[in-house]
């Protein structure tokens, strides 16, 4: 199995790659079109803010690939929300690969959350094995609201879409490499799709 992580300079590459390691699974790291569209799963990464997130994707032609791509796709944190159609967080324009806004928390919890939260509403193949109220490690100042694409939501202040699916494009605002076993389950079970 090819397994490419999309390599654009803004994602935790090392830690994903590191985990689908210790899955027993090799990884490349690329930002090459072909490479890409060649892979049997694609993840997403990302980690810093969205629109320069956006400009590295627009930079390689990135943007026009990753909505086309007919293979599993992971978003993870930032990826996630970059696949959606438009985030606040820079007046971005996002991929449109699902149809929600990113929103910033209010003030009325602490922004940004970090640290371990619950996920619940497990509704994807994705989640098999991983039981209900499971722990992940979340770090973000933005959500995504909950949608008919949400497959999975969490509690801060209010409750919101912690991964969502359509078709082969998963999103997954936790990080899965930083998750104990559960996340290790989940990244395998994206693995076997």
């Amino acid at each position: 199995m090819k397994i490419v992580i999309i390599n654009y300079g803004a994602g935790n590459i090392q830690s994903i790659r590191f985990a689908i390691e210790r899955l027993g699974y090799d990884a490349i790291l690329s930002n090459d079109v072909e490479e890409i569209k060649n892979a049997d799963k694609v993840i997403f990464p990302g980690v810093g803010e969205a629109s320069s997130a956006m400009k590295m994707l627009k930079a390689t032609g990135l943007d026009r690939l990753i909505p086309t791509l007919t293979q599993p796709v992971l978003g993870i944190c930032l990826g996630m929300q970059l696949m959606c159609k438009y985030s606040e967080e820079g007046d971005t324009t996002g991929l449109g690969i699902f149809d929600v806004d990113v929103k910033r928390f209010e003030n009325i919890v602490k922004v940004p959350q970090i640290g371990w939260n619950q996920i619940s509403g497990l509704g994807s193949k994705i989640f098999n094995n991983v039981k209900e109220g499971a722990y992940m490690y979340l770090v973000h100042s933005y959500y995504a609201p909950i949608t008919k694409e949400t497959i999975a939501t969490t509690e801060y202040g209010i409750q919101y879409a912690t991964a969502l699916q359509k078709n082969n494009f998963y999103g997954v605002q936790f990080h899965p490499e930083k998750s104990s076993t559960d996340g290790a389950m989940i990244l395998e079970n994206f693995l076997n799709l």
